[in-house]
């Protein structure tokens, strides 16, 4: 040892506390689906509760034509699964659920772990005291644009429906048009429309594809001499044509240049997809009945749609949306989440956290929730002036009323709750 080393100065020792402790520990007490429906929709919320009775999270899990499956999936399967874990352990919880099942994908399934995963996403916010789009990387735009809903039962009707979005400030509508004598997804059917069609019932709503392909070109010629190029317009086929059918209508709508058109293909026919993208240029939104990523993987790898449009509980929350979103963002691909009425504010939500967060965000689907509703969900995010804004708030930022939820029970199970027939006039039942 060197002769001057009692002059050199003691070791550095660390401090005996802790300049970062650990947050203590969390864990899952109880797992429960609350099913509420304040406008007459039927909704599935998950509410996770922890040890620490302020911490809880509330998550989306609604699939209003089958609820009751889901409820089942919650509290019967999942319930017992999560007791005891750490909710921060989001990832891990995630794929250890999906496959527990053995069988796995499907929509009762995913909008179960949806209601899990939303609502862990929400406790996780609010243990960060953040908004969920802060931990997903924050924002790079200060709201999402919205398209508004027009119809009507002639291109007068429609055109004066879209002026009226336009006043208010809306920027993207969709516009949709009734079939004179059928039930046209997007439009109400004229009253007589039952009886005319011969059916046996006056529940099943007649549909003819070919006199439908023929009156949405005409609109669109309407609405571009009226209206004009300006507003940025939107059209859903809603699946229900032949497929050879829809490529034909899009290339006719070409010309209109529309913002996207929505759901020309069921899921079943998506090997379309590579013929429409040689026949024209309209931008395809495409995803809605979409549960398995088997389903969109190949359409945003080789470029064949524009848009993403899943309905994000029936992909399983916002872990698999982030990471379809960022798979997008390679591709070219922009997000168009699904988002009616049947998409509770809870869901709502997420959606926008991840409007607000992803860079290829295209368009959000807007809709008005009615007061009863915007009681019982404290927090639902706002719109204005043709767009959806945050309000800021830890987690998701909404909160539920349970006591006032349960005073508006899910209406009546007719049919299963299914949704509604639709035949063509000679009675075969076909896609809606």
């Amino acid at each position: 040892m060197p002769e001057n080393s009692a002059n050199w100065p003691e070791p550095f020792v660390a401090p005996a506390w802790d300049p970062c402790p650990a947050l203590p520990p969390v864990r899952i007490t109880n797992v429960k689906a609350i099913c509420t429906a304040p406008d007459g929709i039927r909704l599935v919320v998950v509410k996770i509760e922890t040890n620490e009775p302020e911490i809880y999270g509330l998550g989306c899990a609604t699939f209003t034509q089958r609820p009751l499956t889901v409820v089942t999936a919650v509290e019967e399967y999942l319930k017992p699964f999560l007791i005891g874990r750490d909710p921060d352990d989001i990832e891990d919880i995630y794929q250890t659920s999906f496959v527990s099942s053995y069988w796995r994908s499907g929509p009762v399934l995913n909008n179960a772990l949806s209601g899990v995963d939303m609502a862990l996403w929400d406790i996780k916010g609010k243990r960060a005291g953040m908004p969920v789009y802060q931990l997903l990387g924050g924002k790079v735009r200060k709201g999402a644009w919205l398209y508004a809903h027009a119809s009507g039962s002639d291109v007068k009707e429609v055109e004066e429906s879209v002026r009226h979005y336009m006043e208010q400030g809306d920027r993207y509508v969709r516009a949709q048009m009734a079939v004179p004598g059928m039930s046209t997804y997007g439009a109400k059917a004229p009253a007589s429309a039952g009886k005319s069609a011969g059916t046996l019932d006056v529940r099943q709503q007649p549909w003819e594809p070919t006199a439908y392909t023929a009156t949405v070109p005409k609109l669109f010629d309407h609405l571009r001499n009226t209206v004009g190029w300006e507003v940025e317009l939107l059209h859903d086929i809603h699946e229900r044509v032949p497929p050879i059918q829809a490529i034909n209508l899009a290339k006719e709508l070409e010309q209109y240049k529309l913002f996207f058109l929505e759901d020309p293909f069921s899921p079943e026919d998506i090997d379309y997809f590579p013929l429409m993208r040689q026949q024209t240029s309209t931008p395809i939104a495409m995803g809605e009945l979409f549960v398995n990523q088997a389903e969109y993987v190949p359409l945003i790898r080789d470029r064949l749609i524009d848009f993403i449009r899943v309905h994000i509980s029936d992909i399983a929350g916002i872990s698999m949306a982030r990471k379809m979103a960022a798979f997008c963002e390679f591709f070219g691909v922009r997000t168009a989440w699904h988002g009616p009425g049947d998409v509770s504010p809870v869901g709502h939500a997420a959606n926008l956290h991840l409007d607000l967060n992803c860079y290829n965000f295209g368009i959000q689907e807007g809709h008005e929730f009615k007061q009863n509703t915007r009681e019982v969900f404290p927090g639902t995010p706002e719109i204005r002036d043709g767009m959806m804004w945050c309000n800021e708030k830890p987690g998701l930022g909404v909160d539920i009323d349970e006591e006032l939820a349960a005073k508006f029970p899910f209406p009546d199970h007719a049919l299963n709750g299914a949704w509604p027939q639709v035949r063509r006039l000679d009675g075969t039942v076909i896609k809606p």
